[in-house]
């Protein structure tokens, strides 16, 4: 028998067990009263936790420094050929040392040389490490915090743990993943990006990367889509088995679940945008719902205020009054009204809405119109989200309010808030330049710790005291002026408003006193980033939103920081401090000179509604009794206890949408919904 007639016996293919969560995720805390009521009180100790962690930093920055000279002196190949060491040091340990940290992060400061062409500060370093255990850096603003989200990004990805880099918005995710692409290249990793519009196969790949930059709305709503589908395969144990049985029907799948995210700009994501819940919805088809919305809209028209319904006290609810109910009521029997007018439920629902559409949304600041169609407009980026709309018929009332033809209506089908959005990551940690005041929030929501990262360089800034008018005319006109002023000075001037109302204004003021300027808002958001780059030129003006906020690196032109650098007014206080604390910290990077000015006027947006009436009347005496500086003084005094009321107020909001969206969660999980 000839060697050729032997048969071969090949060895057996080993079994792969898959890996032991086939879709990584926590599950929701069980958060009882007492537990709420023990994060409250240990909340103002946390910061001072923070701080003595924050004092081992030193030793971990000399271990580092010890360790540059052995990685600076060895070639590419030899600095590359570290790496599968590196990786398997770091995946041997669930948690990492200080000496760990020193370790990797001296090595990843060489490779961001080599392939960037930046050093990481010893500042930078600070603050990888407080990302890597598990706190909120709060970073001044230019200090560099995208370096920072890359270091930490990249020792999680080299311990074999899926990194999601999470932005404000879609412009600074495509960003930042350009931008740091070459030092995850350099050290082995992949990287994807998530931007809109992008087909679902090509999601996908950008999921299966190392690591992932995306904005928090994006991957919120792709994790939802996720668990629209794991609806019909529930529990992990199901879900490895059928991986086994080769019948696994992940490939529908976008995500590989919520491993880790390092979150930019952490109060913005996590708090402030945490007050309206995410929700997937498919579109309806009912005729009958279009003609409710009609009749319920021309009914709306015919109520009158105190009478048949009241404004809430900050002008952002509607509620109906017992006699404006006996008085639909009676509509209802009208042989024009729709059936489903006659119901009391439906048809009060649909009037609150139809009276909200008119009273409390305004085009230009919660919306614009684009395109024959209704763009919601971000409250804190300040950004138009024309894929997002508003639910329970709210959308297509203000359609009809704007002359356009509405929208089907849309049913829902998946919802999270934010909150349990992110509470659900196995490891969660982020940078702010503001998180002093979120402090408290952070720990009692998602048991986070801020630690405190000094500055590179001494801050230059200076403040000058608040200006303060008792009308916005005057205020504008006074604000006009000034800008020209310094225009004529070669100045860069970075003039920052609420609302894209507000941003019209202040371009028409300009443009009356011959002041060349340009305008980013969501009306005007096209070539941003060529807008951007021109700002910090002599002599530029900007007149932008809350899109000129976070993430927003302004860099200065040749002479401007001779002349003081760039100086930043704020026309109009936000809702939330955090907000105008952003647009302060766009001068001031790295030790540059800049100026904040701040000009108020009594007719502001916050300053309106009966809420706001005693605020309003103490700043109005102030300015009347007290003379010059010190009267604007004490009006802008009790501007800030408006707005500290406000925040306060949103909090509240956060923390009751919270215990509204986990009594909701349980009550469809029930019924067999996941979400």
């Amino acid at each position: 028998m000839s060697d050729a007639a032997i048969p071969v016996r090949r060895p057996l293919r080993p079994l792969r067990l898959p890996h032991p969560v086939a879709y990584a995720e926590r599950g929701d805390e069980i958060d009882e009263s007492l537990d709420r009521w023990g994060r409250r009180v240990a909340a103002p100790v946390t910061g001072r936790i923070a701080r003595l962690r924050a004092a081992g930093a030193s030793r971990f920055l000399a271990r580092a420094a010890a360790l540059a000279p052995e990685f600076e002196g060895l070639s590419d190949a030899a600095l590359d050929a570290r790496l599968p060491a590196l990786r398997q040091r770091l995946r041997a340990r669930d948690r990492l040392s200080d000496a760990d940290l020193a370790l990797a992060l001296a090595q990843v400061r060489e490779a961001a040389w080599r392939s960037l062409g930046r050093r990481p500060y010893d500042v930078q370093m600070q603050g990888a490490r407080a990302l890597l255990r598990g706190c909120v850096a709060e970073m001044r603003t230019g200090e560099g915090k995208t370096l920072v989200a890359a270091l930490a990004a990249t020792v999680h990805a080299l311990a074999g743990r899926p990194v999601h880099v999470v932005t404000a918005n879609e412009y600074l995710a495509a960003r930042d993943g350009e931008e740091l692409a070459p030092l995850y290249a350099r050290m082995g990793l992949s990287v994807g990006v998530i931007v809109p519009d992008q087909p679902p196969d090509a999601r996908q790949r950008a999921y299966a990367a190392d690591v992932v930059h995306a904005s928090g709305k994006d991957l919120a709503f792709d994790y939802l889509r996720d668990r629209i589908h794991l609806r019909r395969r529930p529990g992990n144990l199901r879900r490895k088995a059928e991986r086994l049985l080769g019948t696994d029907a992940r490939g529908d799948l976008r995500m590989r679940g919520l491993h880790v995210a390092v979150v930019d700009e952490a109060d913005s994501v996590m708090i402030d945008e945490a007050r309206t819940p995410l929700i997937i919805s498919g579109k309806g088809s009912e005729p009958a719902d279009l003609a409710l919305f009609r009749h319920a809209r021309a009914v709306a028209g015919t109520l009158e205020e105190r009478r048949d319904y009241r404004l809430s006290p900050r002008r952002d609810r509607v509620e109906l009054t017992e006699k404006g109910r006996d008085r639909l009521e009676d509509l209802a029997e009208e042989e024009d009204a729709p059936r489903a007018f006659r119901i009391p439920v439906i048809r009060e629902h649909a009037v609150v809405q139809a009276l909200a559409a008119d009273l409390v949304f305004r085009r230009d600041e919660h919306y614009i119109v684009r395109d024959d169609k209704v763009a919601i407009v971000d409250e804190f980026t300040g950004r138009p989200q024309p894929d997002r709309t508003w639910s329970d018929g709210l959308h297509q009332m203000i359609e009809l309010k704007e002359g356009l033809e509405p929208t089907p209506p849309h049913r829902t089908e998946a919802r999270i808030t934010f909150q349990r959005f992110f509470r659900r990551y196995d490891r969660l940690c982020g940078m702010t330049g503001t998180g002093r005041d979120s402090a408290w929030e952070f720990w009692s929501v998602y048991r986070l710790a801020v630690a405190r990262i000094p500055t590179h360089r001494p801050d230059a800034r200076r403040f000058a005291r608040a200006r303060v008018w008792r009308a916005g005319d005057r205020r504008w006109q006074a604000l006009a002026e000034e800008i020209a002023r310094l225009q004529a000075d070669g100045r860069a001037v970075l003039l920052g408003v609420r609302s894209v109302a507000a941003a019209e204004e202040a371009s028409a003021r300009l443009a009356s006193l011959n002041v060349p300027h340009q305008v980013l808002s969501a009306a005007q958001d096209a070539d941003e980033a060529e807008k951007i780059s021109r700002a910090g030129a002599p002599g530029a003006v900007t007149v932008a939103t809350a899109m000129a906020g976070r993430g927003t690196d302004i860099r200065l032109g040749p002479g401007v920081p001779e002349r003081g650098g760039l100086h930043v007014i704020i026309a109009e206080r936000h809702d939330s401090r955090r907000v105008d604390l952003q647009l302060a910290g766009r001068c001031g990077r790295q030790g540059d000179p800049g100026r904040v000015a701040t000009f108020l006027s009594l007719d502001d947006e916050l300053l309106q509604g009966r809420a706001a009436a005693p605020s309003r009347a103490l700043a109005s005496l102030a300015l009347a009794l007290l003379p010059g500086a010190a009267g604007e003084r004490a009006a802008a005094a009790c501007i800030r206890r408006r707005q500290k009321a406000v925040e306060h107020a949103h909090a509240v909001m956060r923390r009751d949408l919270l215990e509204t969206d986990k009594r909701l969660a349980d009550m469809l999980a029930l019924s067999g919904q996941m979400e």
